[in-house]
């Protein structure tokens, strides 16, 4: 990996990075798709590259269950396997201790997983899920972590990051005696719960690593709490080094952690939520199955460029097909993921033209100015010098402030 600090933001901590990889240049910050079984659903690799995107997710623990080792062997890693052509991120399959948490026993030694398909037990050690992403060939590969949910607490937080720091240690062996190192780069992943104390002390762990890990990722802090954990870990991570964090897709709070210095981020929710029909937008969410756009041949958006809109698509004809016809979905997909595109290569601009603060109150004020500003993004914001409530009316929202059209009435 060759990776350069082209711009920081003068306000915040936010930048804009060229991190160059075995299958090209990737601009940071950036979004990353999930293809978790080695398609996003509904594209084929050659429509997500049209898209300009140059990074997307796999998911370990699901190609080594299907198709297993032995086809990625065959057909030459992952790239082949699906036909991308671009860079790819394996998560080492530790959510999956989490998210099929009914399915798993977790020892020193790793993780005993029953399969979700057959019952079958697998062991998915911190050496195996190493194995696995050198098999699957991606260019950035993840040590296997112990994930614990956001909400635990008690000695089981504590448990998982100091088990965490340990398994990365197996990783850097099995990584470092596999002859890979300068095609596939290691992250190690910063665990600790919402707990401070324990997050310093695993940073302490991981910042000793720097020489054998290329970056880093922000693990346990995608669950739509306060982002304090985010800006203490990219506060004190190397600044020579890519900061990733997982499970973060909400448009608010991509912006807000790359306000805090965060370069990477991934999740299901722009192409899951197109499945739901719903369009997303600089005006906040649009659900497509409601009556109110069953006459209206305006496109979704305007002013945006992908392939949906610029067609002429209308939310008309979206909503006649939307969770009916599969067309209706592989056009939203497409939507969201250049609205997530949008969004980051908005904030890289702002950055390199010096008004990355003007930047964020514009999108916050067109997007939560009808309802009113997150609390937590208003505090989260504040925290490196950039106030959304200066020279607007607009009322504080507490929880989630997530928008969503439930009705016609919304």
């Amino acid at each position: 990996m060759q990776f350069q600090v082209i711009a920081k933001c003068h306000t915040t901590r936010a930048r804009v990075c060229r991190m160059e990889l075995a299958h090209g240049v990737t601009m940071l910050p950036t979004f990353m798709p999930v293809a978790t079984q080695a398609a996003i659903k509904g594209l084929t690799p050659q429509q997500v590259e049209s898209l300009g995107i140059t990074l997307i997710l796999n998911n370990t623990y699901h190609l080594n269950l299907r198709p297993g080792i032995k086809v990625l062997d065959e057909a030459g890693g992952a790239h082949k396997f699906q036909g991308w052509n671009r860079n790819l991120l394996t998560d080492s399959g530790g959510f999956q201790l989490v998210s099929l948490s009914k399915f798993t026993k977790i020892t020193e030694d790793g993780a005993l997983f029953a399969s979700p398909f057959n019952g079958e037990p697998t062991m998915l050690t911190p050496e195996e899920s190493i194995s696995i992403q050198h098999s699957i060939g991606a260019d950035i590969i993840m040590q296997l972590d112990d994930v614990v949910s956001s909400l635990t607490v008690g000695p089981r937080v504590g448990e998982a990051m100091h088990r965490s720091v340990r398994w990365l240690d197996r990783c850097i062996e099995q990584h470092e005696k596999s002859g890979r190192k300068d095609k596939q780069n290691l992250f190690a992943i910063v665990q600790g719960g919402l707990d401070p104390a324990l997050r310093d002390l695993c940073l302490d762990a991981m910042i000793e690593r720097k020489d054998q890990v290329t970056g880093y990722a922000i693990g346990g802090l995608s669950g739509g709490e306060e982002k304090g954990g985010i800006k203490q870990c990219a506060d004190r991570l190397p600044s020579d080094r890519p900061r990733y964090s997982m499970g973060v897709g909400f448009a608010e709070d991509l912006l807000v952690c790359v306000a805090l210095g965060v370069d990477m981020a991934d999740c299901v929710f722009p192409t899951r939520t197109a499945r739901f029909g719903v369009a997303l937008t600089f005006k906040g969410p649009l659900n497509l199955k409601l009556g109110k756009h069953t006459k209206s041949m305006d496109p979704i958006d305007k002013s945006c460029p992908c392939p949906t809109c610029a067609s002429g698509m209308s939310r008309a004809v979206l909503h006649h097909i939307v969770t009916i016809e599969t067309a209706g979905a592989h056009a939203l997909t497409i939507h969201n993921l250049v609205f997530q595109a949008r969004v980051m290569g908005g904030a890289r601009d702002a950055i390199l033209e010096g008004r990355f603060p003007e930047y964020l109150r514009s999108f916050f004020f067109d997007y939560f100015g009808d309802t009113g500003y997150p609390e937590w993004c208003v505090n989260a914001l504040r925290s490196v010098g950039v106030d959304l409530m200066q020279g607007v009316d607009v009322p504080l929202v507490k929880g989630s402030g997530v928008r969503w059209e439930y009705s016609d009435a919304a």
